[in-house]
């Protein structure tokens, strides 16, 4: 990967980073470009599921009879796992010894885990019945259980797959920095592929008619698409993995023996290693940290909740009742729409930060665009609410009408301006680290294990407070999002005045193929 310049100031040799290699072995030959496109098409199927999280499973899990104000705890396994699983995986990957390859079984257990998860997942309401749940009940413990113990498998297997694979593309590029970048790049790619899929399966209401057998009596049609959608990403997912194992081979990785006389204790060695390092730090970093932090504190309640506003508050819909569910299908229109507009933009960031005079100012100025972009939500809600018609049903129960195009419009302009945003903070955060790491002497692995927790964490703080903070205004959605809009004004002031100006040409190169989920 590139580099920031050497301190030069003396040459006695500089001690060890944090979490670096106790070996430096020659860099492993480039291999042929179909290889990496090969590993990076394991994307598309791990991003489809994260799509479908996204827009569906929020809506999911109050249907089985999760509160609106606990739901957000649920989400808590995703940061959890993150902020420990992907760290330590990354960590022993690097120092695996399987004859098949360091990153290999730790890309074909997390698929693995994958299919559990799903499996779980989606007959979480058919498994909750058989067990003694009663059909039509307005709350599912039996079924409530087996999808937390799902979800949770789901996001460890989810880490446990991704950050190999990310790891797997750096291997297979060898010391030549045009091939990292071209196989971040195709991994950026493949991500915005697989959300457009996952997107518009979410979007479509019959898809559950290609397997009719996922419709029970415990799992109406809503269940049965949201069923049909993960065995559609658990067969894509797959097939793309065995493909990629089956066809790009891996060097067994063989440690250099080194007696230090510290043998003793090496099942503490990372977390110890991680201390070190946060001790470590550099200004600049932790200056990064912050930024990040407020920025993913305003990112993640719309992430979490976009397509319960879009029931709720747009639709005027209630959980499980038509006009919700209508809703529900806009939003995931919306973040298709957001990820084709990610994906344009994505391909744009290194011209825009040249013309702006830095990624520094794209990125303070896109966290303003995301303030207005959430401040925009309280508008829309209240146009919706203004224009809201209703009509009588034969039974007479009063429902309300779709809102009219123009709040549509609205509602979808928002998913897609904030597409823009949304690549810029999947792919500036991790190259500053980078630099900001490189400069201070540390390595790849740790920096983006120490910007993962700058991620991580706010979004455990949001999972816990968002709905408890939104029963205190009487519901819905918007109390988290004014509270977003805030943190994305304050991370773009704090990115314009204090963030530190990196090395354009070093940064710019990074940022042309880099992300992050």
């Amino acid at each position: 990967m590139d580099s920031a310049p050497v301190n030069m100031k003396n040459d006695k040799q500089q001690p060890r980073a944090p979490l670096q290699l106790q070996n430096d072995h020659e860099p492993p030959l480039q291999r042929p470009i179909w290889q990496i496109i090969m590993v990076a098409a394991i994307a598309a199927g791990v991003q489809f599921g994260w799509a479908l999280q996204l827009s569906l499973l929020t809506p999911y899990v109050q249907l089985i009879g999760v509160p609106h104000t606990w739901s957000s705890f649920i989400w808590l396994c995703g940061p959890i796992s993150g902020m420990i699983v992907q760290p330590v995986v990354g960590y022993y990957s690097d120092r695996c010894t399987s004859r098949f390859g360091r990153r290999r079984p730790f890309i074909a257990g997390g698929a693995f885990l994958v299919a559990i998860a799903v499996f779980l997942i989606g007959y979480a309401a058919d498994i909750g019945v058989s067990t003694g749940d009663k059909i039509g009940a307005p709350s599912k413990p039996r079924a409530i259980a087996v999808f937390v113990v799902g979800f949770w498998i789901l996001d460890v297997a989810n880490n446990t797959l991704q950050g190999p694979c990310r790891a797997l593309l750096a291997d297979l590029a060898g010391s030549n920095s045009s091939r990292i970048r071209t196989g971040n790049a195709m991994f950026a790619f493949f991500m915005g592929v697989g959300n457009v899929l996952g997107y518009a399966a979410g979007s479509y209401t019959h898809l559950y008619r290609i397997a009719p057998f996922t419709k029970t009596a415990a799992c109406d049609v809503y269940c049965a698409n949201l069923k049909t959608c993960f065995f559609i990403s658990i067969a894509l997912l797959v097939i793309i993995t065995v493909l990629a194992l089956a066809t790009v081979s891996e060097d067994a990785w063989v440690p250099e023996v080194v007696d230090d006389g510290k043998s003793t204790g090496k099942q503490l060695v990372f977390f110890g290693e991680m201390y070190g390092a946060l001790k470590e730090l550099s200004r600049p970093m932790w200056i990064l940290l912050l930024v990040t932090c407020l920025n993913w504190i305003a990112w993640f309640p719309f992430l979490l909740f976009d397509t319960d506003w879009m029931g709720k508050e747009v639709y005027g819909g209630k959980v499980g009742e038509g006009n919700y569910n209508r809703g529900v299908r806009a939003g995931a229109l919306g973040l298709m729409l957001n990820s084709v507009i990610s994906g344009i933009a994505s391909l744009c960031i290194e011209h825009l930060a040249r013309w702006l005079g830095g990624v520094k100012r794209l990125w303070g100025g896109v966290n303003f665009l995301l303030a207005v972009s959430l401040a925009m939500t309280v508008l829309v809600t209240k146009m919706a609410e203004s224009s809201r018609q209703y009509t009588t049903l034969p039974d007479g129960t009063v429902t309300a009408l779709p809102p009219n195009d123009g709040v549509k419009a609205g509602a979808l302009t928002i998913f897609a301006v904030l597409g823009a945003p949304l690549a810029v903070t999947f792919s500036v955060p991790c190259a500053l680290a980078s630099i900001f790491c490189n400069n201070s002497g540390a390595g790849q692995g740790l920096s983006l294990g120490v910007l993962n927790l700058a991620i991580v964490i706010p979004q455990m703080v949001v999972s816990v407070l968002s709905g408890p903070w939104d029963a205190l205004f009487g519901g819905g959605n918007l109390p988290a999002f004014v509270v977003g809009a805030v943190a994305a004004a304050a991370s773009g002031i704090f990115a314009f005045t204090m963030l530190p100006t990196p090395p354009p040409d070093a940064v710019l190169a990074k940022v042309s193929g880099g992300g992050m989920h």
